[in-house]
């Protein structure tokens, strides 16, 4: 998924890596430091328009919305622990505020410092592993299901690790989220709708979750969406195992799904023109892919920590991919509210005037588009016989996945466009993508796509595809920057079918860090008072349904 969709100081370190600073001054007090913080973030009413829904699809989303909010919950004891004892702690409206949005003290957008006095570094491992264990310590634990996505890892009483399963371990909050889909199935009028909903209510108890996979891949006529459970792995920096509780209610837009569908043809020719050889290239994406575009009525736990998802690319589960492809949403309202508050500002301050024209929402939206598309290109499992590429990749896996679908994506983009089947300037999306670079980075190193974005950019630099003049405005040197979209996708699509994790290693330690004149453009955008991401303000009252 886009996220987007967020590693501890002793990994920042053993990465070399630098997160963006743009850090307010230590010898502020600590209110001005969070207010500064807090202001980093352009708050925006999450609204659709809902005039087209019927009466039984205007009851169904108060519901799901508390499904929701039951993901919320669990996200905040997988991320923190106790929401409730931590709010109530701290004095500063300012403070509470801001740890609602990073749910918990530490700032997901500066490298998981801690924001609030008392509080130490960030276990990489969040709450889905106990905070004193060693990585040896894992490995020696015989359970078969330790790297499942769905355990918990605890102490027993004598000190062992044991795993508990989640419909277990949130067992109450599972319960009451199961029915409550259930619920909502009842007000579906649409069938694949139902069925789905059903079926992921009993996933909900049982940590089954491909037969509703399955079934959401093979939803096509319904306007109502709805991803919940556990599903991303970002939280989990020690592993990159466990997935995260999360929620999105989305209505669709059929006006302009109809005019992104077509594109899911071209998946079987794209992956056979990747520029590797044949045996990187060797999977056959599904021809049942799915590219949609909604509106979102609501997020809640992972989705909506720190910075926010503006597109959707699931399932994950690797078998249904092979079967079936998947599903790319496309969050339109959310990247409207990113481009005009951030991607405008930051163009008008970083890039030439004479290239500034080219940064539109058309191609903001292709692009981001085409990243979803580009993680189902390329191979699921190494060709060295390794395993998945996320077991060989472990803790790497999910900011080189994010590096491979930023760099296929605008791949993606030039090889249709010289087919005929993208429409505009090239330019455009050129242009944009560079002035997306200055977006993303800005989420830092503890975000996987913040990481994909540093070693992009340092590449792209050194193979000068883009050129920088005296007062500091950026161009796009189109010839070199298509040799350098060739390289790094020739480069992260054959550590990732070699499942070289060491090389992985190498090139996040030469690459994934903001050097200095990187770092004083980021330190431009921050003074010129350029937001870092939006926060939502949303729910039944906002939507207009109470």
């Amino acid at each position: 998924m886009f996220r987007n969709s967020i590693f501890a100081c002793t990994l920042l370190l053993i990465m070399q890596c630098t997160p963006p600073n743009e850090a307010p001054n230590e010898n502020e007090d600590t209110e001005t430091n969070v207010e500064m913080r807090l202001s980093e973030y352009a708050r925006v009413p999450l609204t659709a328009d809902l005039s087209s829904l019927t009466e039984n699809q205007r009851k169904m989303i108060p519901i799901l919305i508390d499904a929701a909010a039951i993901m919320d919950d669990l996200f905040w004891k997988e991320a923190y622990g106790n929401k409730a004892e931590l709010l109530s702690s701290i004095n500063d409206e300012n403070a509470r505020e801001f740890a609602k949005i990073n749910y918990g003290p530490w700032d997901r957008l500066r490298g998981d410092e801690p924001f609030i006095d008392g509080f130490g570094s960030k276990p990489a491992g969040a709450q889905f592993y106990p905070e004193d264990i060693t990585k040896e310590e894992f490995e020696s634990l015989s359970a078969e299901d330790k790297k499942s996505l769905y355990t918990m890892v605890r102490r027993a009483e004598d000190g062992s690790l044991i795993t508990i399963p989640y419909y277990e371990f949130f067992k109450e909050e599972v319960t009451r989220a199961s029915d409550l889909l259930r619920m909502a199935a009842e007000f579906a009028e649409n069938d694949e709708l139902k069925r789905y909903l059903t079926l992921r209510a009993a996933a909900l108890l049982s940590d089954e979750y491909q037969p509703s996979d399955f079934a959401w891949m093979e939803m096509k006529t319904n306007v109502i969406d709805v991803v919940i459970g556990p599903i991303e792995n970002y939280e989990d920096k020690l592993f990159n195992y466990k997935a995260a509780h999360e929620a999105y209610i989305l209505i669709k837009d059929v006006q302009w799904s109809e005019r992104l569908s077509r594109f899911a043809n071209f998946l079987p020719r794209l992956q056979q023109e990747l520029p590797v050889p044949a045996a990187y290239k060797q999977d056959k994406p599904g021809t049942e892919s799915q590219i949609n575009a909604y509106d979102v009525i609501y997020y809640a736990g992972d989705c909506n920590s720190g910075s926010k998802t503006i597109a959707i690319n699931l399932p994950n589960d690797v078998e249904v991919q092979l079967q079936k492809g998947s599903r790319r949403l496309q969050l339109k309202n959310a990247m409207r509210a990113k481009f005009d508050k951030i991607m405008v500002p930051i163009s008008e301050l970083l890039i030439a005037a004479d290239q500034r024209s080219h940064v539109n929402f058309d191609a903001f939206f292709a692009n981001t588009m085409f990243h979803e598309v580009a993680h189902g290109l390329g191979v699921k499992n190494t060709i060295t016989d390794k395993g998945s590429i996320r077991e060989a990749l472990k803790e790497k896996y999910s900011a080189l996945e994010e590096g491979k679908a930023d760099i296929l994506g605008i791949y993606m983009v030039t090889q249709l466009h010289n087919m005929g089947e993208v429409e505009g300037d090239l330019m455009d999306y050129y242009v944009t993508f560079l002035a997306g670079i200055f977006r993303s980075v800005r989420f830092g190193a503890t975000s996987a796509h913040g990481q994909a974005n540093m070693i992009r950019f340092n590449y792209f630099a050194e193979m000068d595809a883009f050129s920088k003049d005296d007062n500091g405005f950026y161009s796009v040197n189109i010839e070199n920057f298509q040799k350098a979209m060739a390289g790094l996708s020739e480069k992260i699509l054959t550590l990732q079918g070699d499942g070289d994790y060491e090389g992985t290693a190498a090139l996040f330690n030469e690459k994934g860090m903001v050097r200095q004149d990187l770092q004083n453009d980021l330190n431009r955008v921050s003074n010129a008072g350029i937001p870092r991401d939006i926060v939502f303000d949303q729910g039944v009252e906002i939507l207009g349904l109470k």
